[in-house]
């Protein structure tokens, strides 16, 4: 689920903080910067995890900060295709089930990848599991706030970089442009269409 990456980063230090060690001053700048965002192909960042190189610092003309180039390694949410996770679900439609972890929310499992047959109760709004019995098929609703087990089989990563438009697209994209800011960075896909996935109250004994 969290894995260690290597990156490589100059960190402006401004005046003011050069009484404090460096080191700190540094990993609070790069926490600042890193902590809860999303890196393209990388995944969700959390927290520095430790520096392993300083570089020498300088400082250029008009800038009385210093600039230090920083090798270090910081901790990140990404887990690997076909990890089984646990999660709560936080909604449902059409689009399928919205699964939160508690800090990561863009989890998506599709109709397709739902324990069959499966459909969508318009009045719940709630998928339902049609279970199938030897007295007949029997109603398994996936509620709000149940804890689901899922497998991770796709992700999606966006480049959400702020683009201008073009002069001819500027007064007829407006409405394309708003979807596309709503569109998350970084999405995971989930599925549950295999024995011991799903809510977890369906595989535990009462």
């Amino acid at each position: 689920m969290f894995v260690l990456v290597e990156m490589t980063d100059t960190v402006r230090i401004p005046p003011w903080q050069f009484e404090r060690k460096l080191n700190e001053s540094i990993a609070e700048e790069l926490n600042k910067k890193l902590a809860n965002k999303v890196v393209y192909n990388v995944g969700l960042c959390i927290c520095l995890y430790d520096i392993t190189k300083l570089e020498d610092s300088y400082i250029f003309p008009g800038d009385g900060a210093s600039h230090t180039k920083v090798h270090f390694r910081y901790v990140v949410f990404h887990p690997f295709l076909d990890e089984i996770l646990i999660g709560q679900i936080k909604s449902c439609s059409q689009d399928g089930v919205h699964v939160s972890i508690g800090f990561f929310d863009d989890i998506i499992i599709p109709p397709e990848s739902l324990q069959q047959p499966a459909k969508f109760d318009e009045a719940e709004q709630v998928w339902v599991w049609e279970y199938e019995t030897e007295e007949g098929a029997h109603d398994l609703y996936m509620d709000i706030g149940e804890e689901i087990r899922f497998r991770v089989v796709d992700e999606t990563f966006v480049d959400t970089s702020p683009t201008g438009p073009s002069s001819a697209e500027a007064s007829t994209s407006n409405a394309t442009e708003e979807v596309q800011k709503k569109e998350a960075p970084y999405t995971l896909v989930g599925s549950i269409s295999e024995p011991g996935l799903g809510l977890l109250s369906w595989w535990t004994n009462s």
